[in-house]
């Protein structure tokens, strides 16, 4: 070991690859930073050879994690400052929560692993798979928390992301692990030239991946046949302003004004307007009752025909509050009818529901929620399917992070979509990397899915993203005021991953359980043996 690198503090290389493996992801797109991972296996094997405890394995994972966290999530901090005399100096520690608290899986990772005592050439795949399985436990414990899965450091609509159709995000986070970690070896001139064909091997295959993506992406002809028409609106109002009810009017005025914009010369009006969640400041059983001059407003808007997709919080009864995607019509003779309702599956730890109720309760952890006990969970996904009306997915918010929920909504209900709605109120996290972050993941769930995506906010990012994760002409980033009126784009993919789900994964994951047990078992068991024998 060169003694430069023996005098650098092991719990600064691992706040360095965490921090490197966190700016790959978009919107930074620094892709050299994957090799972060490579380093962090490097610090966890040298622990081993230097026979230090199984702890500082744990903490050098910990202390990576947290650095990728730190950056990855430090716009958590702006849902805080919000009302931020209330609640502004909760800011710093939500974002040392967060990270440090996300950051055990990490560390999990890491003891494992060393726990498992891989010595040779092997060491990137069980790494990889060791990784890919705490990474998978952190997108289901307490509903989860699937955010920049390693996977999912490609931008979308890139190469690379087209994987995503072949095998999900975390399929693709355990091919991105083994391909990263492979570079490990470099450092290992003991084991001799063998270590070129793990090497050989991971750029033949990143090599392949990209080609193939790349093929797939040049294959795809635009599409510009006519469709069904949709409005998407944008009316930057920022999340202060909804707490303020002199804004109330101004609010739905500005949602109205957009919707009754003529549309584009040489276009009809839409068929279908969507509005984000949380677009008005008050449930969906006021703003929407009958004799309600929000109601009558919002009538006025839409055109005879028209559908109007919104995401609202409304009351089932006093005491059970959901977070849905409301959907109504205007009749040409009733007004306003209530067609269809999505109510959100996933909630949001923390902040849409609290995790052990009883305890947070006692511990005063639960005025972290803000409708009364938070919101009730709707049933499993499934589309929804309306008349007159193709197919199509909700997704609200959160919902967009987690690879296979659309999958599981068609296996449910026999229904493939035809499109996936997503309404998101990303004006919680003001003009940070969370939007752009968010919609880089949301836009996985299109190259999974194949099929194209209808993205609401309220600040921005809204967009249109087609089958293959690309974001459309006329996005609205963030502080923009305005509409996309845009048709659904047409191209539809029968995708590996809508037909295998995450078998190649749970492949993966076998073939890594494989290699374990030839070390923890195998190994051991053919020395006890052969010791006897000499015996």
């Amino acid at each position: 070991m060169k003694d430069w690198l023996a005098r650098i503090p092991r719990w600064l290389i691992a706040l360095l690859a965490g921090a490197a493996a966190a700016l790959a992801h978009p919107p930074w797109g620094l892709l050299p930073g994957l090799l972060g991972y490579a380093v962090l296996l490097w610090l966890v094997d040298e622990a081993a050879t230097a026979d230090r405890p199984l702890r500082s394995a744990f903490w050098r994972g910990w202390l990576a994690g947290a650095a990728y966290f730190g950056i990855g999530t430090w716009w958590v901090a702006e849902a805080f400052l919000v009302d931020i005399a209330a609640h502004g100096w909760m800011a710093p520690f939500a974002v040392l929560l967060m990270a440090g608290g996300v950051a055990l899986f990490w560390g999990a990772a890491a003891l494992a692993y060393r726990w498992i005592g891989a010595t040779d050439l092997t060491r990137p795949v069980i790494f990889a798979g060791v990784f890919t399985a705490f990474e998978w436990l952190r997108g289901h414990v307490l509903t989860g928390f699937p955010w920049n899965l390693p996977g999912e450091t490609w931008r979308a609509g890139s190469a690379m992301s087209q994987s995503a159709s072949l095998f999900g995000a975390y399929g693709l986070t355990f091919v991105t692990l083994a391909i990263a970690c492979t570079f490990v070896l470099w450092s290992r001139r003991s084991e001799g030239r063998p270590r070129y064909i793990p090497l050989g091997v991971a750029a033949g295959l990143l090599g392949a991946l990209w080609t193939w993506g790349a093929m797939r992406i040049a294959d795809a002809e635009p599409d510009h046949s006519e469709g069904v028409r949709v409005r998407i609106v944008q009316a930057d109002v920022k999340q202060a302003a909804k707490y303020d009810p002199a804004h109330f009017r101004r609010i739905v005025d500005a949602y109205v004004d957009l919707t009754r914009r003529p549309p584009p010369q040489g276009r009809g009006p839409a068929h279908i307007v969507i509005w984000p969640e949380g677009a008005i400041p008050a449930s969906a059983n006021e703003y929407l009752a009958p004799g309600a001059w929000t109601r009558d407003a919002i009538e006025g808007a839409l055109a005879p025909g028209q559908i109007l997709m919104v995401g609202a919080y409304r009351f089932e009864t006093a005491q059970q509050v959901y977070n849905s995607l409301v959907v109504v019509e205007r009749s040409p003779t009733r007004g306003l009818v209530p067609i269809g309702v999505y109510d959100k599956y996933r909630l949001v730890p923390f902040g849409e529901y609290m995790p052990l109720d009883g305890l947070a309760t006692k511990l005063g952890f639960k005025t972290l929620v803000k409708v009364g006990d938070g919101f009730a969970a709707g049933p499993p996904p499934q589309p929804l399917v309306i008349a007159d009306l193709p197919v199509f997915q909700p997704l609200i918010c959160y919902e967009a992070l987690y690879p296979g929920f659309v999958q599981a909504g068609r296996r449910a209900s026999g229904q493939t979509p035809d499109f996936i709605v997503n309404v998101s109120n990303d004006a919680w996290f003001g003009s940070t990397s969370g939007p752009r972050q968010h919609l880089n993941l949301a836009s996985y769930r299109a190259i999974e899915s194949g099929v194209p995506i209808l993205r609401s906010t309220p600040t921005g990012v809204s967009a249109v993203i087609d089958a293959l994760g690309r974001t459309g002409p006329g996005a609205l980033d963030l502080g923009e005021t305005g509409v996309i009126d845009a048709v659904i784009p047409q191209q539809r993919f029968e995708t590996l991953y809508n037909r295998l789900g995450d078998w190649p994964l749970i492949i993966a994951l076998g073939f890594t359980l494989g290699l374990i047990l030839r070390i923890r078992v195998v190994l051991p068991l053919k020395r006890r043996q052969n010791g006897v024998k000499g015996g």
